[in-house]
């Protein structure tokens, strides 16, 4: 199923029908409450208390990270829109591989040119011809003529157009056209209408025009001009020897100026059979007539039907009904989707996220019901987004997944309350009995209070958030529960629950949920390492960064001995890198199947997993998410594991380097610039280079142990101890994959990872605020087995620290990173890692390496 759910949110789109956006000047005109509905006027205000509005606010409320009102969504974009090089513009596109853009519905002085388009998607965009725009625009220029006769503009007209459909035709910017005569006369286009009927009944029309001194013309009405157009181009589509352009039609869904009765695509039947060979798209989903397209397009070979404008306008429920309802009889190979977007960039947003959530829920069922297998599903959903319209409007543009996936919003930022938000996982996950609110201190400890669930719901039946007293030491205690010299044990938190990281797990019953300090009066404590990490994803994104981030679980699972203590795992002889021998036995393919399925049911799909290299090692990789997301997902992850593998009487430990004599145990994190132009040298260079120019001071963070610097050794694959980085070598500290994807490899399991995390995202965003030069150059070999003169040609001249207390010097020493990370924190995670160094250092090396393995 995981494949299913990364080709849902990593295939790109090809939005085969949207219009252009408004300039600044011309956005003021319209209403941005048009973005959930078709209503104007008087009808607009009460869209309000529509479904559609009122999941709009709260998705936007989740994407600008403001509080779920529209007032409030307003006054974030308007903030957005004020950023330079059209950023919001780019995020509310994000994903669309090309758009396809009708430009026929605005004055081109309100909206861009569909050309200008091209710099917020991956593939030039192209455009749409609107058939009656054409027209309507040769006859304004006709009656602005002094002394034309009505015959004349008749005749005017139908050779000019003809001359620029044809023109079209022949013009490779132009992939199709489309017709809007469902609002002018409906569906029911006239059969073929002879040129002396139409002309009659046009000259008459034009006649009364120019009677009433009329010579602005704005729209052909109610006229068998109409289809005469309609036929005319259909005809000169047909007569063309190269591949056929589709017309596309307006079906279904429209504002109060369609005749809805009209609107149905079955009055299309008749004009889809006299050209057979024009391919005939029918829009909008047809809605309310979606069975009524699907059947069209399942039993004519020139007809398919695009799903759009449903997404974001009609409610959830709708939009899922839509998909099933077209899917009934419609090939996936004939259905196309669009946004429909227009004037607003935010309708593109809302309906890419929602249209990704619709096939989810619909293709996971069909998964689930056996209707479909995932590689079936898998296939449709590329014909919906990508695979039709690339081949229907002859684009040629190589199929090339998302680097990042655009994954979903979680359902439960949409509740207007965390009570909602309880209730409704609550509902969802029956069995929850209690609820494990989380937080992880200094030492990297997780610590956890249960908290039954009707208590919780208590609480939050008189307070907003779920929050519980926690004593202040809980952010100054050492392992063993002692406090750090110097630190006041006296007063109180409050731990607040963030319930967007609710999860099922790690047992039956129970749920996880990440915490946050907060003081009496509701301010964040400044020490709180995951709101360190909140604050600067935040940070990041006012600066254009916005980041994908997965990590590598690395463990090692070892057995027990009769007196308890932990031992090499047994009956692992033979395990070695990826290789079968370590998945043979019974016992541990049903703790590993066991893994996975717990993951699974807590949503986390692992994107792989492998034995590693050292005696009962297993690593398994977890899929991308933005950083506070997928911090909390490798906190889940790995409670999920040590879990499971209780419960088999083994122990699962990561300890950096468990055997002298073979391969560490790290926690690599992969991040890559999501944000648009993310992948140009220009902004991830210079964050890497930040990254690196700090590294020294972000090592203490990211081996946070005395313990972890037995792992820092040269020629192991580890990272090494010089600061570099080479394209796909596993010898430097930055390994460079691909683009802006880079593997932060000196980094284990030990650290707080919000902590860590937070300080490579400030260094890297000081490389792009200070605009750094990426000097060190691409390291393609080991740097230990590198000559001195090699080194310095490469520009490697530092060392990373060797042990914690340099490492902790390193980090004072640093004052640029010291002050953004926030220096109460570094000066409490200074102290704490000093008090737990003496700690360690009074304990025997055996025993301090059993006492570290027991509880990490």
């Amino acid at each position: 199923m995981d494949d299913l759910i990364k080709a849902i949110h990593t295939t790109p789109i090809i939005d085969n029908h949207a219009h252009p956006l408004l300039t600044p000047a011309a956005q003021s005109k319209y209403p941005l409450l048009s973005i959930t509905t078709e209503a104007h006027g008087d009808a607009i205000r009460a869209t309000t208390s529509s479904l559609s509005h009122i999941r709009a606010v709260n998705q936007l409320s989740y994407v600008l990270g403001c509080p779920p009102t529209w007032e409030d969504i307003v006054k974030a974009i308007d903030i957005e829109k004020a950023k330079p090089h059209h950023v919001w513009q780019r995020r509310c596109l994000e994903g669309i591989e090309t758009i396809l853009v009708d430009d026929g519905l605005d004055e081109g002085d309100e909206v861009y040119d569909y050309s200008w388009h091209d710099k917020l998607v991956r593939s030039e965009c192209k455009r749409i011809v609107r058939i009656e725009k054409i027209a309507e625009e040769i006859i304004d220029a006709l009656l602005k003529q002094p002394d034309i006769e009505p015959e004349d503009v008749f005749g005017a007209l139908r050779d000019a157009f003809e001359i620029a459909i044809q023109t079209a035709i022949d013009d490779p910017e132009v992939v199709g056209f489309k017709s809007i005569i469902c609002y002018r006369t409906g569906l029911d286009v006239l059969p073929v209408v002879s040129s002396s009927e139409v002309r009659d009944s046009f000259v008459d029309y034009i006649a009364e025009l120019q009677d009433a001194g009329i010579k602005d013309f704005k729209r052909i009405d109610g006229s068998p001009l109409n289809s005469y157009l309609v036929n005319k181009t259909a005809q000169l589509i047909s007569m063309s020897p190269r591949r056929k352009k589709p017309l596309q039609f307006h079906t279904g869904l429209g504002d109060n100026d369609i005749t809805l009765t009209k609107s149905s695509p079955s009055h299309l039947q008749g004009f889809i059979k006299r050209y057979p060979t024009v391919p005939v798209v029918l829009l909008h989903a047809s809605y309310p007539w979606t069975k009524e397209a699907g059947y069209l397009a399942s039993v004519y070979d020139n007809v398919y039907a695009d799903i759009g404008e449903v997404f974001p306008f009609v409610s959830r429920e709708g939009q899922e009904k839509v998909v099933r309802e077209i899917l009934e009889l419609c090939p996936t190979e004939k259905i196309l989707w669009s946004t429909d977007g227009h004037w607003f960039p935010e309708t593109y947003l809302l309906a890419v996220i929602q249209v990704r959530e619709a096939l989810e829920v619909v293709f996971t069922d069909y998964v689930q019901s056996e209707t479909l297998t995932v590689s079936q599903a898998v296939r449709a959903v590329e014909d919906i987004f990508f695979k039709t319209s690339n081949d229907l409007y002859d684009l040629h543009i190589p199929f090339k997944p998302l680097v990042s996936s655009t994954m979903p919003l979680p359902i439960r930022s949409a509740a207007t309350s965390q009570l909602d938000t309880l209730t409704a996982f609550l509902n969802e996950y029956t069995s929850t009995k209690f609820l494990r609110l989380q937080y992880l201190d200094y030492t990297s400890t997780p610590r956890v209070r249960i908290i039954p669930v009707k208590k919780a719901l208590s609480l939050l039946e008189n307070s907003p958030q779920l929050s519980i007293g926690i004593t202040k030491a809980s952010l100054s205690l050492l392992q063993n529960d002692t406090n750090i010299p110097g630190a006041n044990p006296t007063g109180e938190y409050r731990l607040q629950a963030d319930l967007s990281s609710l999860r099922p797990g790690p047992y039956e019953g129970f749920a996880f949920v990440q915490g946050e300090f907060h003081e009496a009066d509701g301010q964040i404590v400044d020490l709180c390492p995951r709101s360190l990490l909140r604050r600067w994803t935040k940070e990041a994104k006012s600066q254009n960064l916005e980041f994908l981030v997965g990590f590598e679980i690395e463990i090692v699972f070892m057995s027990r001995a009769e007196d308890g203590t932990l031992e090499t795992l047994s009956n692992s002889g033979g395990h070695a890198w990826s290789s079968n021998r370590a998945l043979h036995g019974n016992k541990m393919l049903d703790m590993l199947h066991q893994i996975y399925d717990s993951l699974a049911v807590s949503g986390i799909y692992l994107e792989q997993w492998h034995p590693e290299s050292a005696t009962g090692q297993y690593e398994f990789v977890l899929p991308s998410l933005p950083p506070l997301q997928a911090a909390d997902m490798l906190l889940h992850a790995r409670e999920i594991i040590t879990t499971v593998v209780a419960g088999y009487s083994m122990r699962a430990t990561l300890y950096p380097k468990p055997f002298s004599n073979m391969a560490g145990t790290a926690s690599h994190i992969h991040i890559s610039i999501s944000s648009p132009d993310g992948d140009k040298e220009e902004v991830y260079e210079p964050f890497y280079a930040g990254v690196l120019k700090h590294l020294p001071a972000i090592i203490p963070f990211t081996y946070s142990s005395p313990a972890s610097y037995e792992r820092m050794v040269d020629s192991a694959w580890a990272g090494g101890r010089w600061v570099a980085w080479g394209t796909q070598n596993r010898e430097t500290a930055l390994r460079k994959i691909e683009g802006s994807h880079f593997e932060i490899k000196v980094i284990d399991g030990l650290a707080n990872v919000y902590l860590a995390l937070a300080a490579i995202i400030v260094a890297g965003t000081l490389g792009v605020r200070d605009k750094l030069e990426l000097t060190l150059k691409d390291c393609l070999k080991d740097p230990a087995q590198l000559s001195d003169e090699e080194r310095q040609a490469l520009g490697i001249k530092e060392m990373l620290p060797k042990d914690l207390e340099s490492a902790l010097q390193a980090l004072e020493e640093d004052t640029e990173l010291t002050e953004q990370v926030g220096k109460d924190i570094v000066v409490r995670y200074v102290q704490v890692k000093k008090a737990e160094i003496d700690l360690l250092n009074g304990m025997r090396a055996p025993e301090r390496k059993q006492w570290i393995m027991e509880r990490y």
